[in-house]
């Protein structure tokens, strides 16, 4: 049976620049390189899953049809550039501070490896040889947790890593792509 390899990206942090709670395209900016590094990703035969905690639908800041609206604007910035984003999973919970049937201790929610266990199973994903890149340590315990091997934390801060086996601190994602894939 063939297995696919992928990259897990976060968004926040890693795709855009992390605003805090982006509901708008107009609040939203690319990072420098995403779009070559996710063309090297696709290149190389790797799938792309994005997989982002969204605590502002939770904390009633944005509704979970905005955020979706957006989701779609990104995918269609990406696709302009010929780039298939082949999956987006969100989890819209936060177990302290979400309104509704949005207050949930779920195990979607990042450090928790849910996002990323749905995402083997609908794409036959190959974990041990996938690679998760996030902004933070919750995202590398999410990856690990769920079988990932090799992390990638955007961070300038190599000391919040450093006991985190099979994470290097890099400071792009195309830095990222650049060290798995090799160009």
């Amino acid at each position: 049976m063939y297995l696919v390899k992928a990259f897990f990206l976060d968004r926040d942090g890693v795709i855009n620049i992390d605003h805090g709670y982006l509901s708008k395209p107009e609040q939203f900016d690319f990072n420098p390189g995403v779009f070559d590094a996710c063309k090297l990703i696709k290149d190389a035969g790797y799938a792309i899953i994005i997989v982002t905690n969204q605590s502002g639908i939770a904390r009633g800041y944005f509704s979970e049809q905005a955020f979706l609206q957006l989701n779609n604007w990104m995918l269609a910035q990406f696709a302009q550039k010929g780039i298939n984003i082949d999956k987006v999973y969100y989890c819209p919970h936060h177990a302290k501070n979400g309104q509704g049937h949005y207050l949930l201790d779920c195990d979607c929610r990042k450090p928790k490896p849910g996002m990323l266990l749905k995402a083997k199973e609908a794409f036959d994903i190959d974990m041990a040889n996938s690679v998760i890149v996030g902004d933070k340590v919750s995202d590398m315990e999410a990856g690990k947790s769920a079988g990932v091997r090799t992390g990638y934390l955007i961070s300038s801060d190599y000391h919040e890593v450093q006991q985190l086996e099979g994470v290097t601190v890099t400071d792009s994602l195309l830095s990222a792509v650049r060290h798995v894939i090799g160009k």
